[in-house]
């Protein structure tokens, strides 16, 4: 009695030991467990389910069954070679719970000291076939189907699987002491890689005793080439994937003894002479067992029940699916694979910079990436474009004070709808590209020696460089602007006075300009006219003259693209000829008719247009209609 006590007071003491741990770190019992999917440093690896008996507890699915109604069996037992083989006899009844043999004993818990065991009918007067389903209600990778038989090993058997839960099946292997016959096998077959998928037949199981209780155990790997590979053997791993089991017994065997004195009597069955040796057959069989792991391809390191009870894979490795058998969304950076001992696998995301939700695998740049990356980002956000939204669209540029990543890292390039020559910008400077004369890095303003326009085609034109000097006449002794320009000079505004000494007053918008000589001749659009003696003056285009001398000195000073008041005429130094006339064209000219169209000298008014003046000229215009300009 003292050993038993030894063991439960070791017992305590561990218990003890557990406790103290326990007291001394409170957590002890809250730390997750490492991940095997993931080794210390948090590097993916392989990782499978355990190894189980898959049919452990699940359902099969028989043609046959004993007790409806109650029968007598009997069967023969084997003892030894030298002696006599036991007859016993047993009443199977589906209504009484201890002489019933349903289906649900080939799964239960197998144990010597509580054997239960499943059972047909009597096949005397029922088919020799009887089939046993198993569906197991996930693909599992197996390695061996066992059957465990409380009666006498079948004399002919075949194993089936299924890969598509029972849609289609296949023959895994068989087992008969004529394979020709039976299943038009050969009883002896060579398996290379060419046929790794082939489902033998052997007799081997006939020579095993003793025949009652025996054991019969199919191999799915045993004798293939590839097994030692099997990581690189996509056959062979197809050929383990499983997930419907199927057996059918195809004729039972007779006990040595009477199978020596068979085959005599007329009174049994033509095709086999069982029925005549024995009174009843049958098939039974104590345990049925589908060794195997759950099928994860690597990885997964267990299998659970989803929300419908339904056993998937908890996967790892950014995969998804029943089996890890597909990437997760948005990782597809390249192929998913199996992992294997030498590399995980892993799915890896797209590289989008955080501007896209969805991407794609393409085969073609994954190859060409030296095997390296494969996603294309789809639909690039936030203005950026590009296999993995590195860049951005057209229209936008790279705000380089911002990383690639950022929402706001592409600005719009808001070129000037005139000024620039396109609307995208370069993408990492964000300069526009910019018509003739035209700068900023918008487009935005005219460069240096240029002034605006209003033409859409060239906003900026280039300023006239003059030389006062050079346009001063070699007859005329050389005098500095200031002393030129003196009696105008500072004297820049309107009166009634000024007004009547003039022979025109115009409002003008200077377009262009160009050199004819000695002379500037300006391009100008006649927007309104106040006064004209002669011809009247019309709106529109028409032609400012105006000497380079006087231009030079800058009396007047006229610029382009903007709006003048010109009132010009009578009161001398209007350049060669006697004054200013009306040519043919409708305005004031040179003399000789030379220069057709306006003239402006450093005794006119040339003045830059304020609006507030348009009422004081109409109020000018109704006084010398009055005769007032007489009396000025």
């Amino acid at each position: 009695m003292r050993e038993p006590w030894r063991c439960l007071l070791g017992l305590c003491l561990l218990v003890c030991l557990a406790s103290s741990h326990s007291a001394t770190n409170p957590f002890a019992g809250q730390q997750t467990p490492p991940d095997p999917c993931y080794d210390d440093t948090g590097a993916a690896r392989r990782c499978i389910p355990e190894f189980i008996n898959a049919a452990f507890g699940k359902e099969v699915t028989v043609s046959s069954v004993c007790g409806r109604p109650p029968s007598r069996s009997c069967s023969v037992v084997e003892r030894g070679d030298d002696r006599p083989s036991v007859r016993t006899c047993q009443i199977c009844d589906a209504n009484d719970p201890r002489r019933a043999h349903p289906a649900s004993y080939l799964t239960d818990l197998n144990s010597a000291h509580n054997l239960t065991c499943w059972q047909s009918e009597n096949l005397n007067s029922s088919p020799y076939n009887v089939t046993l389903t198993l569906s197991l209600g996930k693909k599992f990778e197996i390695t061996y189907v066992s059957l465990q038989f409380c009666s006498p090993r079948p004399e002919s058997l075949a194993i089936y699987k299924s890969m598509d839960y029972g849609k289609t099946w296949m023959p895994y292997q068989f087992y008969s002491s004529q394979c020709r016959r039976m299943y038009n096998r050969p009883n002896k077959a060579t398996i290379t890689k060419q046929n790794e998928q082939e489902a033998l037949c052997t007799d081997g199981h006939t020579d095993l005793y003793p025949l009652s209780g025996g054991l019969i155990a199919f191999s799915t790997l045993d004798g293939r080439p590839s097994g030692k590979d099997f990581d690189n053997s996509p056959v062979l791993q197809d050929w383990v994937t499983v997930t419907d089991i199927r057996v059918v017994f195809s004729r039972p065997q007779l006990p040595r003894e009477l199978a020596l004195g068979a085959g005599s009597n007329s009174g049994g069955r033509d095709d086999d002479p069982v029925s005549v040796s024995l009174p009843t057959y049958f098939y039974a069989v104590g345990d049925f067992q589908v060794g195997g792991r759950c099928k994860c391809n690597g990885h997964a390191s267990r299998c659970l029940k989803d929300k419908e009870g339904k056993l998937v894979c908890d996967c790892k490795h950014n995969t998804e699916g029943p089996e890890c058998d597909r990437c997760k969304p948005f990782h597809y950076d390249r192929p998913w694979q199996r992992a294997n001992a030498r590399e995980a696998n892993e799915c890896l995301p797209c590289n989008c910079n955080l501007h896209a939700r969805r991407c794609r695998f393409n085969m073609e740049l994954y190859k060409l990436s030296g095997r390296k990356s494969g996603g294309v980002c789809m639909n690039c956000r936030h203005n950026t474009a590009g296999r993995h939204c590195h860049y951005c669209k057209e229209g936008f540029y790279r705000d380089m004070g911002r990383p690639i990543t950022h929402r706001r890292a592409c600005k719009a390039c808001d070129c000037h709808p005139v000024g620039a020559a396109g609307k995208t910008c370069n993408q990492t400077t964000g300069q526009c590209p910019c018509k003739d004369g035209v700068t900023g890095i918008t487009c935005n303003r005219c460069a240096k020696g240029y002034q605006q326009s209003r033409s859409p085609v060239a906003p900026c034109i280039k300023i006239p460089v003059v030389n006062p000097t050079a346009v001063v006449s070699s007859t005329e002794e050389p005098a500095d602007c200031e002393s030129y320009c003196k009696p105008v000079k500072g004297n820049l505004k309107i009166n009634m006075k000024k007004y009547c000494k003039k022979d025109y007053a115009v409002q003008v918008n200077v377009l262009d300009m160009e050199t004819v000589g000695d002379w500037a001749k300006f391009s100008v659009s006649v927007m309104s006219v106040y006064k004209s003696r002669g011809e009247p003056l019309k709106r529109g285009d028409n032609v400012l003259w105006v000497h380079m001398k006087d231009l030079a000195c800058k009396c007047p000073k006229i610029q382009m693209s903007k709006r003048f008041l010109v009132m010009g005429g009578s009161d001398g130094g209007t350049g060669p000829g006697t004054g200013p006339g009306v040519g043919p064209g409708g305005g004031a000219t040179s003399p000789g008719a030379e220069r057709v169209g306006l003239l402006a000298d450093k005794n006119s008014l040339v003045i830059q247009w304020r609006d507030i003046w348009m009422r004081r000229l109409r109020k000018f215009q109704r006084k010398e209609k009055k005769g007032k300009c007489s009396k000025a």
